[in-house]
């Protein structure tokens, strides 16, 4: 079995709140998925690479727009802030990888979610910046809208300041869901096995900051990108990120 590596772990923050903010580690911060990563999917083919000229694009002043949803307002994408590069497309995509599969590309920050007729929907990522980075493969076993955050104790550690939005959650010191929260609008929580491997795909409320790598190993998509991958990405969901 391939596991989630996450490697030598570096100190400090960004001076970007989303930045400081994106690691979405739970309370342990060495956990024991800690193997050598091994690819567990060739990389896209070349008809697969973002310069394909078959790709089919919405009309994204409808896919980014404002979205009310439950007791929370999920604001329009400013698109001039976002590389267009980044934004969602369905794409070819040469695969062996079964529909519905979710294959993450962390050197050109791209998700696919597999599709029928070698096709995919393509999305722009953010992910882990150096020190942070890992492959493998994993399931999402759980989901969650608007999820709460409970940034680990080195990372509290490295950013006092966090304490003033923290409060005592459920499950221990956390930050509630909502707008503000780093985690954004959705969740899916990467699991190998009997194993949290405390890496997530999320939301993020600073969608300018998808296609960097500056996160603590997470995949941060934008709110409307992450909300159409959540309804679609049952529980079970197969996850394979490339090396």
């Amino acid at each position: 079995m391939c596991f989630l590596t996450r490697r030598k772990m570096i100190a400090g923050a960004s001076a970007s709140a989303a930045a400081g903010l994106a690691g979405c580690v739970g309370s342990n911060p060495n956990p024991a998925v800690n193997a050598a990563a091994i690819p567990a999917s060739p990389p896209p083919s070349p008809a697969a690479h973002p310069a394909m000229t078959d790709a089919v694009e919405p009309k994204y002043s409808a896919v980014y727009a404002e979205i009310k949803d439950a007791d929370f307002t999920v604001p329009a994408v400013k698109l001039a802030q976002v590389d267009s590069a980044f934004l969602r497309k369905n794409v070819t995509y040469a695969t062996k990888e079964a529909p519905g599969t979710i294959v993450v590309d962390p050197a050109n920050h791209y998700l696919y979610h597999v599709e029928d007729g070698g096709r995919a929907t393509r999305y722009g990522v953010g992910v882990g910046r150096e020190g942070f980075v890992w492959a493998g493969e994993a399931t999402i076993k759980s989901k969650q809208e608007w999820p709460d955050w409970y940034p680990p104790k080195e990372m509290i550690d490295r950013r006092p300041d966090l304490k003033k939005v923290m409060v005592e959650l459920q499950s221990g010191v956390g930050m509630h869901g909502g707008p503000a929260n780093p985690l954004g609008a959705r969740a899916m929580y990467l699991w190998q096995g009997d194993h949290d491997t405390l890496f997530r795909i999320h939301g993020t409320n600073e969608p300018w900051t998808v296609g960097q790598s500056q996160s603590s190993g997470c995949i941060r998509m934008i709110n409307q990108d992450v909300m159409d991958l959540y309804q679609k990405t049952p529980i079970g969901t197969r996850v394979v990120v490339l090396g």
